[in-house]
């Protein structure tokens, strides 16, 4: 832990504070999802339309991150940083306040055009604060505030929800998002010891930038295609009670915040390694669950796998945008997370079309298929004579 203690107490707190961010981000994206019948009837709409906040939410993260951050380039990253966290408070505010569905979607698309831009700055933003050589790491403390928007966020939201109305529930998470604010305002250095790794790439090739992008949308569509319909899949196909849905989806949630964490240290001893060892756990495991997904038993331990290999890809893919970046790592990244939401809409159509016409067993092998051609864009091209991050004679020497 000697690597954290040299960087020092602000640094640290304020990577803290950007993790807290992202578990906002992803809780307000989501939370609609757990209170569709309190929204619905505040609002006065149909569930359907309680939906479309959440569409919308995702299309609009999708459609703009790679203009904004190029946008934003130029713009220094703490008053940039400030200032997305302030249209996070003030639009979940916002929404919470709303008098109509009008208002609710436009603060949500608010908050949506804030998030393009965090995404794409977030781990630029928080592996500069610290040495290349736990990069790894870092990244994986960011991307852990945000696998844990919805293994706790979103259950919580919803009971909150329930209990004291859907506003309050966005009111809390404004509230935490504030403490983000203050703590990163605090936290922040003006003038941060910036580590040049985090800026550019550091071995910078755009074919292998590009296989990664590929790998991205590969390995989320395998894995969409069969998470979207896991209800479908865990009643029809292995015959699991309904009621055991949720506590099978709480273990997924809890495998994915483990992965994370092998992820981002993994990615820190072999970057290419840390992408190859998740994608083919991804693999095997779907191919599993076509095979053998008619037993109980096998079905719901395929599924929290299915957690733990997309948890740990998700820093490791990140790290690797980092190394292979052919410009600035906010644009790669930005690109990296338009790739992800294209595997999301991709798996989700894959599967809904095998559903119809295969049936909900075949979801799984479509997903293998997609995952596999994921482990493809990882094995090629070979890889160089040395996969970890190239590290100066100074920050070797830490």
């Amino acid at each position: 832990m000697r690597e954290w203690s040299d960087a020092g107490k602000r640094p640290a707190a304020a990577l803290l504070a950007l993790a807290v961010a992202a578990f906002c981000y992803v809780s307000v994206e989501t939370v609609p999802v757990g209170l569709l019948s309190e929204m619905s009837s505040d609002l006065g709409v149909p569930p359907s339309r309680v939906g479309l906040l959440v569409t919308g939410y995702g299309v609009t993260v999708a459609a703009v991150s790679l203009p904004l951050a190029r946008a934003v380039a130029q713009v220094p990253r703490r008053p940039l940083m400030l200032g997305l966290m302030a249209v996070l408070v003030a639009a979940t505010a916002l929404s919470a306040m709303a008098p109509g569905y009008g208002m609710l979607f436009a603060a949500r698309v608010l908050t949506a055009l804030s998030q393009a831009v965090f995404w794409a700055v977030a781990a630029p933003v928080a592996a500069g604060m610290f040495p290349a050589r736990i990069r790894g790491r870092v990244i994986a403390v960011v991307f852990t505030g945000g696998s844990l928007g919805p293994m706790l966020g979103v259950p919580a939201g919803t009971w909150l929800g329930q209990e004291v109305g859907w506003r309050v529930t966005f009111l809390a998470l404004a509230a935490l998002g504030l403490l983000a604010f203050l703590t990163l305002a605090a936290a922040m250095s003006a003038t941060p010891a910036w580590h040049e790794h985090a800026e550019r790439g550091t071995s910078p090739d755009a074919r292998r930038y590009a296989l990664v992008l590929a790998t991205t949308a590969l390995s989320v569509a395998g894995f969409f295609a069969v998470f979207t319909y896991t209800s479908t899949f865990v009643t029809a196909v292995a015959g699991i009670p309904a009621a055991l849905l949720g506590p099978l989806l709480v273990a997924r949630g809890v495998a994915d915040f483990g992965g994370v964490t092998v992820g981002g240290l993994l990615s820190d001893r072999d970057q290419r390694l840390a992408v190859l060892l998740p994608a083919v756990l991804l693999t095997v495991t779907l191919i599993g669950m076509f095979v053998l997904g008619t037993n109980p038993l096998v079905a719901g331990a395929t599924l929290v796998l299915t957690g733990l290999a997309m948890g740990a890809l998700t820093p490791a893919l990140q790290n690797r945008v980092m190394e292979f970046a052919p410009g600035g790592t906010d644009t790669a990244s930005a690109g990296n997370s338009v790739a992800y939401n294209v595997g999301i809409a991709l798996g989700s159509s894959l599967g809904s079309l095998t559903m119809v016409h295969l049936g909900p067993r075949s979801i799984a092998l479509t997903g293998a298929v997609l995952a596999a051609a994921a482990v493809l864009t990882t094995l090629w091209p070979p890889a160089p004579g040395r996969s970890r991050t190239r590290l100066t004679e100074d920050e070797a020497r830490g």
